[in-house]
């Protein structure tokens, strides 16, 4: 348990039977009437944010959450397998889970996770990976009157927007909150 005069970013905890965490908090003591904490909290599941109002000292039950950097190994129809590094254990996840890292999800990648009692709750790849682009057109020289970028294809797949100059073999750093071209990796 965990008073709400504790509640600080970053603490997770069990609101309405579901696991939230505190995105921020301010303890509020008004001119008339006891104090509260009005906490802002996202709802790890759905990734819902919302405020909520707690009386000063209130309990609160308190979710103990893991955090695991899992590397992928494998699709299997619908799964796909992670393994623990430290202890070469290997997690089936199911596609819903991991669906929004596709895009720029390789074998052999490291992948964060977030556990509760045993299920994974939450799923992030780094800001930035480096990915090999697989098809580019050719860039035409003096087309940049339309912003001067192109359509290229990475090695997961995904289509995005580059400049000109990007060749088909080339590295590419690419911002995974955003989908976006940041630069050529120089090898």
């Amino acid at each position: 348990m965990v008073s709400s005069n504790d509640l600080r970013p970053g603490i997770t905890i069990i609101l309405n039977s579901v696991i939230h965490q505190v995105i921020g908090s301010q303890h509020i003591k008004p001119g008339k009437g006891p104090a509260f904490v009005k906490a802002k909290v996202k709802n790890l599941i759905t990734g819902s944010i919302f405020e909520h109002t707690f009386r000063a000292k209130e309990s609160i039950e308190q979710a103990i959450i893991e955090k695991k950097a899992l590397q992928f190994l494998y699709r299997d129809k619908n799964l796909y397998y992670f393994m623990d590094q430290e202890t070469y254990e290997q997690t089936p996840i199911n596609e819903d889970k991991v669906a929004h890292t596709l895009d720029f999800l390789r074998e052999e990648d490291v992948v964060n996770f977030t556990f509760y009692e045993g299920e994974p709750i939450d799923v992030s790849l780094p800001d930035f990976v480096s990915l090999t682009v697989t098809e580019a057109l050719p860039g035409a020289k003096g087309d940049t009157a339309t912003g001067g970028s192109k359509p290229v294809t990475l090695e997961t797949g995904k289509v995005i927007q580059v400049p000109l100059f990007i060749n088909e073999g080339e590295i590419l750093k690419i911002d995974t909150r955003t989908g976006r071209y940041v630069e050529r990796v120089k090898t």
